[in-house]
Formats: structure tokens, C-alpha cells, sequence
């Protein structure tokens, strides 16, 4: 979980930390945070609330982890920093306009992803309204209509977090409709991830499951494309799907998924990406095998979506300790 933090803080743009000659070309720090350093703390605070504040349940157990992190802050850094990170300051990836060629006028990045902060709750939410607007413009058969209230929108920024990070997947614990799916399927959008959830039939089984996952496997490792892969307590026709969901969670790999010839295929055509990233490492089979299940752990998104009434959450979370482990988790309260 420390690791998770610090992978937050290393995502950061680093643009508010070069010295410049002239302080109003700087970007905005947000919130009250006036020097590069309280920019740095308000960045660390923000991360240890996403790692280590969310997946409390209580109003009560966040007030008590939000008011740790600002004793800490304040006997390590002083008061002259606390009361630069007091107002919270919201750092999410999606505030850029789409990168065009000048010359040509052609889209070079659709979603160009640069984790800073966000001047306002406000300007966030115009942001994903209007990326909501695009949404429901270019998708045929799902409309979203979600109204970004604070809670929603904070919600959604979690989930975006989580898809712009290397590894990182989401566990959202929440009752039936309190907009996890939709809220995920905006924040895919918007990072501009393939966003898949099986289509349960009365004769689904693991080997549905199996051609699902290579298929996003295929998505992830060859194309090196995001992929958010959002899956429901509902979904969860045999508890072996969950031992799948695991294995991908703790080593990427998911055992009996490729048979040989099929795993051979994957090596060879996923050379040409490999000759790319690394120029001078040999194209050995394991070097390429390492290099695409390596691929696949960076780009493949989980993002569980359970309710925790009854006694099947908890039972899961024993019986599958990935599930807890290789996710960030994020609590649903009630609105």
C-alpha cells in the first residue's frame, strides 16, 4: 500500500516543481497551496486518502484518517504547511484538451494523461460533464445520464485514478445502484480504455471466460491498449471465476488460459512491440512471454463492482485474497 502511494506521487506532473523566471506562467497549484513544496505535501496527502481513506466505512473512521494525515503533516512540515493543504486538492489526469497536429489537423492523443492537480471541484466537474456529453455523442447503445453531485464526481476521479496508473484496479464495495458500473464506464471514457463486462447466458462457464479474457489479453498485450474489465457479484455464476480473477490479480498470468500453439502465436506477434520498447534485449521466448504478460499486468484494469450485504462479501474476501490485495479499495456510502 506504500508502494501505491508513492506510484501516485511519482505520476505527478513535475511542471510545478521547475523553476521559473516568471511565477505567473506557472501552472495553478489549486487550492491554498502557494510553493512548490506545499504542492508536494497537498500531492501526498491526496494519495494517502485515495490509499488508505476510501476503503474505510465509516464518516467517522475517514474524519479520524483524514485528521492523522494532518497531525503528521503539521509535526513534520509545521504550520506554514498545513495551512497550504488544508483545503483539499483534487489531482486527476483528464484536464487536457486532446493533442492535435497543427499541420495536418490530425488527433495525435484523444486522452493525453498528465496527473495534476485540478483548480476547483467545479472546473472538474464542466471537465466531465462535457466528456460525458462526448460519451453519450459517439455510443450507440449505452446513454449515460449521471447527474456529477460531489460525492458522484469524486467517486469517478478514484476509478480515473486507478485506470491512468500502471496495475492499478478498483474494488467497489456499494449497494445495488449506487452508479458503480456507470460511474466506471465514464471514467473508462475518459481515460480512454476499452471498457468489457460479460455477457452472462444461462450456459456461460469458464470456458466463456477463458475466450474473454483472451481476448482482452490480446487487447492489453499486443495493441498495448487500457482496458477497464468491469465485473460484478452478479457475474459470479461459479466461484472458480473468482480463483481466475485472483491469479490475474496476483501474477498476470491465469493458469490453463493459452495452450501451447496459442501462447507460441502471442510470442511471435507481439515481437514487433517488443523490438520497440526494448532495442537492445534479445528476443528470446521468455523475454517476450515476460515482456506481454508484463504488458497486460500494466493495462489490464480491474474494476470489481460487489455489495457487501450478506455474508458472501467477506467470505470472498477469505477464500480470495487478491481481490483484496491487488486492488485499491473504494467504500460506497450512502449518498
Amino acid at each position: 500500500e506504500l508502494s501505491k502511494v508513492f506510484q501516485g506521487v511519482i505520476l505527478a506532473e513535475r511542471d510545478r516543481f521547475k523553476a521559473v523566471d516568471d511565477e505567473t506562467k506557472r501552472p495553478a497549484y489549486g487550492g491554498s497551496v502557494s510553493t512548490p513544496e506545499g504542492y508536494l505535501v497537498a500531492l501526498w496527502r491526496h494519495e494517502c486518502e485515495r490509499v488508505f481513506c476510501d476503503k474505510l466505512t465509516t464518516h467517522e473512521d475517514k474524519d479520524w484518517g483524514d485528521a492523522l494525515i494532518m497531525k503528521l503533516i503539521e509535526d513534520t512540515y509545521g504550520k506554514q504547511i498545513v495551512k497550504q493543504v488544508e483545503t483539499r486538492v483534487y489531482f486527476v489526469d483528464f484536464l487536457r484538451e486532446p493533442e492535435m497536429d497543427e499541420e495536418t489537423g490530425e488527433l495525435i492523443d484523444a486522452n493525453p494523461s498528465f496527473y495534476e492537480a485540478s483548480v476547483s471541484l467545479a472546473h472538474l466537474t464542466d471537465v466531465a460533464m462535457k466528456r460525458q456529453q462526448m460519451f453519450n455523442d459517439t455510443s450507440k447503445s449505452v446513454k449515460l445520464e449521471l447527474v456529477l453531485f460531489e460525492d458522484a464526481l469524486k467517486h469517478m476521479m478514484r476509478i480515473s485514478r486507478l485506470l491512468c496508473m500502471d496495475r492499478g484496479s478498483a474494488l467497489l464495495i456499494g449497494v445495488g445502484g449506487s452508479g458503480k458500473q456507470s460511474l466506471t464506464r465514464l471514467a473508462a471514457y475518459i481515460a480512454g480504455a476499452f471498457p468489457f463486462q460479460i455477457q452472462i447466458t444461462k450456459t456461460y462457464n469458464t470456458v466463456n471466460l477463458f475466450e474473454d479474457l483472451k481476448g482482452l489479453y490480446k487487447v492489453a498485450g499486443l495493441k498495448g491498449q487500457k482496458v477497464a474489465f468491469i465485473f460484478t457479484d452478479a457475474e459470479v455464476k461459479e466461484e472458480s471465476f473468482l480463483e481466475y480473477l485472483n491469479q490475474l490479480l496476483m501474477t498476470g498470468e491465469v493458469a490453463g488460459l493459452f495452450p501451447k500453439e496459442e501462447q507460441d502465436a502471442l510470442v511471435n506477434d507481439c515481437r514487433p512491440a517488443f523490438k520497440k520498447h526494448a532495442p537492445g534485449e534479445i528476443d528470446s521466448y521468455d523475454n517476450l512471454w515476460n515482456f506481454f504478460t508484463s504488458r497486460v499486468r500494466d493495462n489490464l484494469h480491474l474494476c470489481l463492482c460487489f455489495s457487501p450485504v450478506g455474508d458472501k462479501f467477506s467470505k470472498r474476501a477469505r477464500d480470495f485474497p487478491g481481490l483484496i490485495n491487488g486492488c485499491t479499495i473504494d467504500w460506497f456510502l450512502p449518498w
